[in-house]
């Protein structure tokens, strides 16, 4: 492997371990195959990334299915072939709608389970618990729909979120 194809696998790499949405081995893996002028076979990747073929195999999954990655077909080889996928508009959508968006509607789905719970609750300060679930259920809905917007590809004016940001924190002065 070059020194420029090993800066990017390593520097993808680290940055993938922190990601919380690839590991280090699916980073490293796009990065030689963003980097790659044709696709590469299993055999291939696992050589230069010294690592073992089912293991590549393995990580080579996630990143197809996250839209990172895509088989290809090379003329007189029966072994499958990747190559990185170079529209990252489309690969962050997926990962926006899969990911994140997920994440936002568990905690809209909390919030509205708090808010049954506080409902048939007979406490006191309810219309303190009120309020701040409903701050939380504002910033969330906003939220969730920036990233429908985002993944449908439409404009989210930031002047939306921001009105609501002080909805947030006017609890805490």
């Amino acid at each position: 492997m070059d020194r420029v194809t090993s800066t990017l696998v390593d520097g993808l790499g680290a940055a993938g371990a922190t990601s919380g949405i690839l590991s280090q081995q699916q980073a490293r893996i796009f990065g030689l195959l963003y980097l790659s002028a044709r696709p590469l076979s299993l055999d291939e990747i696992a050589a230069e990334l010294s690592q073992s073929k089912s293991n590549v195999s393995l990580n080579i999954r996630a990143l197809v299915e996250w839209h990172l990655v895509r088989r290809r077909p090379v003329p007189g080889s029966r072994r499958d072939h990747y190559e990185a996928a170079t529209d990252f508009f489309r690969a962050l959508q997926e990962i926006f709608e899969r990911r994140f968006r997920w994440t936002v509607r568990q905690v809209l789905a909390s919030v509205a389970d708090a808010r049954a719970a506080a409902a048939a609750s007979a406490r006191r300060e309810k219309s303190d618990v009120d309020e701040r679930l409903a701050r939380l259920e504002a910033f969330f809905g906003l939220i969730d729909a920036g990233i429908a917007a985002f993944v449908r590809g439409e404009a989210f004016q930031a002047e939306t979120l921001r009105n609501v940001i002080p909805l947030a924190t006017r609890g805490r002065r």
